[in-house]
């Protein structure tokens, strides 16, 4: 497991603009009624979601990816000319290669970023702020991009009730900016760990080198993604309260000093389970997934910066960002605003 607390740096790692972008076709319970042997009740009763967004054939992850970025910059009062680094989160890239950063960089006019992408899955962006983060207190750099980006309804098998009903594509995006140690605290601390182990439990396996594109799939279904909903379910509810104490304990903190909790969108109900047994209050923990479904590398993206929008973050707060996801991964960041 990797840690990282503020240190005795003379810069902080602050969040100076977020920004998303969210597809404007729907994809609703009532449509999957018509393609899966399912009903609203049964998907709202087990994942609290109502409505997926599905990017067009022409949104590429890029295309989600810049749109999203333009307003963190815009957001940031910054220009992309600004950006010295771009890190993107995502499993679904533009292409095998380059990557989806190269690609977010040329359409921004970020020219003087490097740009690279992270495979993290669901953890995608809470590794991202920790990777910045690195850069930004050791007085690297002052203006670093995190994306996390994701089209999943590109690798959703429509037929597969049991996966089908729970992703959605969008993208999120957040400045990190340098700041003065006497000034803003930004991220106070960030955890990242995996186990390698836990692969089978959420994966897709085509195409890659294990599945080259150049021999017959075993199993044609591989070009989806494959999920063991219970499996994932204990997984990551035992998890993410082991990181969260994890935090609590670096930062010598108690959970009633968190002020907003803002856990990856993977179901509401494991969300829910999390909340009571850390026993936070209810208007501490913020929940989109009804509007947008598991939006994987993109979801703590894009609530991190609804609920900037919304005025749910105010000056001092305590923001705990968690994650769960393939690899299996999950990390954590700790945030004061």
């Amino acid at each position: 497991m990797n840690n990282t607390k503020i240190s005795d740096s003379a810069f902080r790692a602050v969040i100076a603009g977020t920004g998303s972008f969210i597809p404007e076709k729907q994809l609703t319970n009532e449509d999957l009624t018509k393609m899966v042997d399912t009903n609203d009740e049964w998907i709202t009763t087990r994942t609290g979601i109502k409505v997926r967004h599905i990017a067009s054939d022409n949104q590429s992850t890029a295309l989600l990816a810049t749109e999203a970025a333009k307003k963190a910059i815009q957001s940031a009062k910054i220009s992309p000319e600004d950006i010295e680094m771009i890190v993107t989160a995502t499993v679904t890239p533009e292409m095998v290669f380059p990557s989806t950063a190269c690609f977010v960089q040329e359409m921004l006019g970020a020219k003087k970023a490097w740009a690279f992408d992270i495979s993290a899955a669901c953890s995608g962006f809470v590794y991202g702020l920790s990777i910045a983060q690195h850069f930004v207190i050791s007085g690297k750099y002052d203006n670093v991009l995190v994306i996390g980006a994701e089209t999943l309804s590109k690798i959703t098998d429509y037929k597969d009730r049991k996966s089908c009903i729970l992703f959605g594509d969008g993208a999120g995006a957040a400045v990190i900016k340098r700041g003065n140690a006497n000034g803003s605290r930004g991220i106070i601390y960030s955890t990242s760990g995996s186990d390698g182990a836990g692969w089978t439990a959420l994966n897709c396996p085509a195409y890659g080198s294990r599945n080259p594109v150049s021999k017959p799939l075993e199993n044609p279904n591989s070009v989806f993604m494959q999920i063991n909903g219970r499996e994932v379910y204990q997984l990551a509810v035992r998890k993410i309260i082991e990181t969260v104490e994890n935090c609590m304990e670096n930062c010598n903190m108690s959970i009633s000093d968190v002020d907003l909790f803002i856990p990856h969108q993977m179901n509401a109900r494991i969300i829910e389970s999390v909340a009571k047994r850390l026993e936070l209050a209810d208007e501490k923990v913020f929940i989109n997934i009804d509007k947008y479904g598991n939006t994987s590398a993109a979801s703590i993206p894009i609530a991190l910066d609804e609920c900037m929008q919304q005025g749910r973050i105010k000056k001092g707060d305590i923001v705990l960002l968690v994650a769960f996801g393939g690899g299996l991964t999950w990390g954590a960041n700790v945030i004061e605003f």
